[in-house]
């Protein structure tokens, strides 16, 4: 004998695609941005670790303004 299955079947929605960054792309924009920081500043010695992570966190902001932007 077959019998129905129990849990009904859950319907999904359609969402809009997540904005991915590989590793490799995420490296070279924030090697970008920490050049500009630099350059800015006049390439002193001794900030480039500063400006890495002022970088970093530059391009982890916009890249999570855009999810919030495409939600």
């Amino acid at each position: 004998m077959v019998t129905k299955r129990a849990t009904p079947v859950k319907k999904t929605t359609k969402r809009k695609a997540a904005v991915a960054i590989d590793a490799d792309t995420r490296r070279g924009l924030v090697a970008a941005e920490a050049y500009f920081l630099a350059e800015r500043r006049g390439f002193a010695a001794g900030g480039e670790l500063g400006d890495w992570v002022a970088a970093e966190a530059a391009v982890d902001s916009r890249f999570r303004q855009i999810r919030e932007v495409r939600r």
